[in-house]
C-alpha cells in the first residue's frame, strides 16, 4: 500500500478519531502485525500536538503462554503498581487508540475458564477506576491487516496479495478518500440527522422480526437517545470512537427484552468465533443460548457476571452500508457490527441519557442503562429483517424493512 495513503489514515486517526489536542498524552494499543503504520501514526499524533505517545504491543502467542503458564491467583491479582497506573490515567485522561489486526482464531485451544475466572476476580478491583473515567476522555478503535486475518479473509491469496486486499478494504469502508477529513464530516451529519428522527418518534419499544425466526421486542428507557457517529467528551472535546462506523444505536431499558433472536454472522469472543447462533430472552434476560460452534464459550460470556444476561446496546445498520457492499465477513467486529443490525450483552452506555453530563452513572443506571464488565457486539441484521418502532402514544412507524431504511 502506498505510503502517502497509509499517511492519510493515520492522519484521520489521529486528528478525527482520537482528534488529540496540543498536550494531551496518547496510548496506542495494538498487535506486532505493522510496527510501520504504527511509526506513522505515533508521527501524526505529535504532529497533531500530544505531549507524548506511549505503544503497547501485545502478541496473541504470547497471551497464550502467560495463560498456560501462570497460576489463577498470579492471573487474578490487580499488582500495586497496576493501580497505581491506572490511578494515573484517571488523572490524566490519557487518548487511547486501539488498532485491531488479531487473527480471529488466534487463542483457540487457550484456556477460555481460567481466563474468564481471572477477569471476573479483576473486575472488581479495576471498576472503579474505569468508572471515573468513563465519558470523559477520547478513544477511537480502528484497524489494520494481520497476516493470519488476510489470510482468513482471503485464503485462496498468497499473503501479500491477502494483505493487500485486507489493506484496501479497510481503507475503503474507513472512508479514506481523496479528502477523509471532508468525508467523515459529511458521514457524521447524515448519522446525526438520522438519530435526530429516530428521536423525535419518542419509541418505547422496538419489535424484530426476521424469517429466520428472528422476534424480538425490546423496551426503551424514556430518557434515553439514539446516537451516532462523533461524540463530544466530557471534556468538551468532539472526536470518532469507530474507523469506520455505520450505527445509529441507543442503549436500551435493562430487563426489557421479550423473544428469540438469530445472530447472522459469527462473534469473535476472546480469540475463538461463535458460529450460528441465537438467543432467546425474558424479562430482560438471555435464558437460553443456543450455537453450532463454540456453545459453551457463548454460555460462559453471558455468565461472567449479572449483567452480562442483559442487552446493553440496541443499533441500526442498513444492509447497504459501505462495509456490507463489500460483500467481506470481516470476522471482526468493528467491521462486521458495521455491515449489520446488531445488539449487545453486558454494559450500556450512560452517555445514551439526555442530559447525562449532568448526572452521575449510579444515576444513569438507575434510569435503566445496563451494567457489566463486558460488553459484546453481535450480528443480527440481513435482507430478512424488520424493525418496527412502537411510540409512546402507541403508533407503530416502520424502521427497517428487508435490512434497509424504512425512511
Amino acid at each position: 500500500m502506498k505510503q502517502t495513503i497509509l499517511r492519510k489514515y493515520a492522519r484521520l486517526i489521529a486528528r478525527v478519531g482520537i482528534n488529540v489536542q496540543k498536550g494531551q498524552d496518547v496510548i496506542i494499543r495494538c498487535q506486532l502485525d505493522q510496527p510501520k503504520f504504527v511509526e506513522l501514526l505515533v508521527d501524526e499524533c505529535y504532529k497533531a500536538g500530544a505531549r507524548r505517545v506511549k505503544v503497547e504491543f501485545e502478541h496473541q502467542p504470547l497471551e497464550k503462554i502467560h495463560v498456560r503458564h501462570q497460576t489463577l491467583t498470579a492471573m487474578s491479582k490487580v499488582e500495586e503498581w497496576e493501580k497505581a497506573r491506572l490511578q494515573y490515567y484517571v488523572d490524566t485522561l490519557p487518548c487511547r487508540i486501539y488498532l485491531v489486526s488479531e487473527d480471529p482464531d488466534g487463542l483457540k485451544g487457550i484456556n477460555q475458564k481460567k481466563i474468564a475466572k481471572a477477569g471476573q476476580k479483576r473486575f472488581p478491583i479495576v471498576k472503579p477506576y474505569r468508572d471515573q473515567m468513563e465519558n470523559k476522555y477520547q478513544w477511537c478503535i480502528a484497524a489494520v491487516p494481520g497476516a493470519k486475518w488476510a489470510k482468513k479473509l482471503f485464503p485462496d491469496l498468497p499473503r501479500g496479495k491477502a494483505m493487500e486486499k485486507l489493506w484496501e478494504a479497510i481503507l475503503f469502508t474507513s472512508r479514506v478518500t481523496e479528502d477523509p477529513v471532508s468525508a467523515w464530516q459529511a458521514h457524521n451529519e447524515d448519522l446525526h440527522s438520522r438519530c435526530a428522527y429516530l428521536n423525535s418518534l419518542k419509541i418505547a419499544s422496538l419489535h424484530y422480526k426476521g424469517d429466520n425466526g428472528t422476534d424480538l421486542t425490546v423496551g426503551m428507557i424514556p430518557e434515553a437517545q439514539f446516537k451516532g457517529g462523533g461524540d463530544t467528551s466530557l471534556q468538551g472535546i468532539y472526536f470518532n470512537p469507530n474507523i469506520p462506523t455505520e450505527e445509529c444505536f441507543i442503549s436500551p431499558m435493562r430487563g426489557k427484552a421479550e423473544g428469540v433472536v438469530y445472530a447472522t454472522k459469527p462473534l469473535s469472543y476472546q480469540g475463538e468465533l461463535i458460529e450460528n447462533f441465537s438467543i432467546r430472552f425474558e424479562n430482560g434476560k438471555a435464558v437460553e443460548v443456543k450455537a453450532e460452534k463454540n456453545q459453551a464459550l457463548l454460555e460462559q460470556m453471558i455468565a461472567m457476571d449479572e449483567g452480562a444476561a442483559y442487552l446493553g446496546e440496541c443499533a441500526l445498520v442498513p444492509v447497504n452500508s459501505p462495509i456490507s457492499q463489500s460483500g467481506l465477513l470481516f470476522f471482526e467486529t468493528l467491521f462486521d457490527e458495521n455491515a449489520a443490525c446488531h445488539l449487545a450483552l453486558g454494559m450500556g452506555f450512560a452517555d445514551t441519557i439526555v442530559d447525562f453530563e449532568n448526572k452521575s452513572l449510579e444515576e444513569c443506571r438507575a434510569l435503566g442503562v445496563n451494567d457489566s464488565m463486558i460488553h459484546e457486539d453481535f450480528m443480527i441484521g440481513y435482507e430478512g429483517l424488520d424493525i418496527d418502532a412502537v411510540t409512546r402514544d402507541g403508533k407503530t412507524i416502520p424502521v427497517f424493512r428487508r435490512g434497509k431504511w424504512a425512511f
